[in-house]
């Protein structure tokens, strides 16, 4: 199966929580629209960044309705699977094309923790069965669950295989560049390469082919994201490496505030979309510590060039 190759930034939105610790689906076309209106051409839903790991089967099912209703056309909806359960994840990709979704993505699971090959390939395979018709993404955090498997032999073994019929990519979250590079060439870049770090997107960008991302600062910072895309495109190499650096001063003041899953979520709320606290175990951004990640952002201008 060829399914389109992603062109720009896709979002990886946070889930946002009323004060009671329920799913808040009503501010969602809000952030939908945000996003839209700052670049971006998709969401990637219920991933690490939306804490989709702490939501229950039917919080996840009635969220991917939300936002399969909310975006504007041509918006992408990809929603993340993955789970500790292979049943689950199952029903879950089986929701998401009965919704309409555009696809479906699923991390390798926590626990029990995958050491070979064959087991991702036949977790994935499982998984991607339940939504033949939508492409499938295989999410490549290994920093989350520990999976540090080649993914030069991944994409090889389900080539080879033909196990997945809708294997569509994988979206790399990972620093090795060599491994990136030589997964976007394989065959002649016949497979999605989404990189999954905001602060690398130049160098992907650079080796050739790398259209379209998946990024976690994008909630907030997605015109300096898509700005540096759009440099690229035309040229402007200064432009793209001005915007790549500033986006790491972003990226270097979350790192002071426990990472993007719980600094930028606290960042919503100061450009004026509160999405609530994190879930437990997350330990939440404090007023004080919110007054100070404010006072950091105001010292490199950030709410000049932040979504609106």
């Amino acid at each position: 199966m060829k399914f389109e190759k992603i062109k720009g930034l896709i979002d990886a939105p946070f889930t946002p929580f009323l004060p009671n610790g329920e799913v808040n689906y009503d501010i969602i076309p809000q952030y939908a629209a945000l996003l839209a209106r700052n670049g971006l051409k998709g969401v990637f839903i219920n991933g690490s960044s939306g804490e989709g790991y702490m939501l229950t089967e039917e919080e996840r099912m009635q969220l991917a309705e939300a936002w399969v209703k909310a975006v504007p056309a041509d918006f992408k909806v990809i929603v993340h699977v993955g789970s500790t359960m292979v049943k689950s994840s199952r029903r879950l990709a089986e929701h998401a094309q009965q919704i309409g979704a555009w696809g479906i993505g699923a991390m390798a699971t926590p626990f029990p923790r995958i050491g070979r090959i064959e087991e991702l390939v036949k977790y994935c395979e499982e998984i991607a069965a339940g939504a033949p018709n939508l492409p499938f993404f295989f999410y490549h955090i290994p920093a989350f669950n520990g999976c540090f498997l080649s993914m030069y032999d991944f994409l090889k073994a389900i080539d080879e295989s033909g196990r997945i019929p809708n294997f569509a990519g994988i979206k790399y979250t990972f620093e090795s560049m060599y491994e990136y590079n030589r997964c976007l060439r394989y065959k002649n870049n016949k497979y999605d390469m989404l990189h999954g770090q905001d602060e690398t997107i130049l160098p992907c960008l650079a080796m050739g082919g790398a259209q379209g991302g998946i990024g976690g600062t994008t909630n907030y910072n997605g015109r300096c994201l898509v700005g540096i895309q759009k440099a690229w495109e035309e040229g402007d190499l200064e432009k793209a490496r001005e915007l790549q650096n500033y986006a790491q001063d972003v990226i270097d003041i979350i790192c002071h505030f426990r990472g993007n899953i719980v600094g930028g979520k606290r960042i919503m709320k100061l450009i004026g979309l509160d999405l609530g606290k994190n879930r437990t175990p997350f330990q939440n951004v404090t007023e004080e510590e919110e007054q100070q990640l404010k006072k950091e952002l105001e010292a490199i201008n950030f709410f000049e060039h932040c979504n609106k």
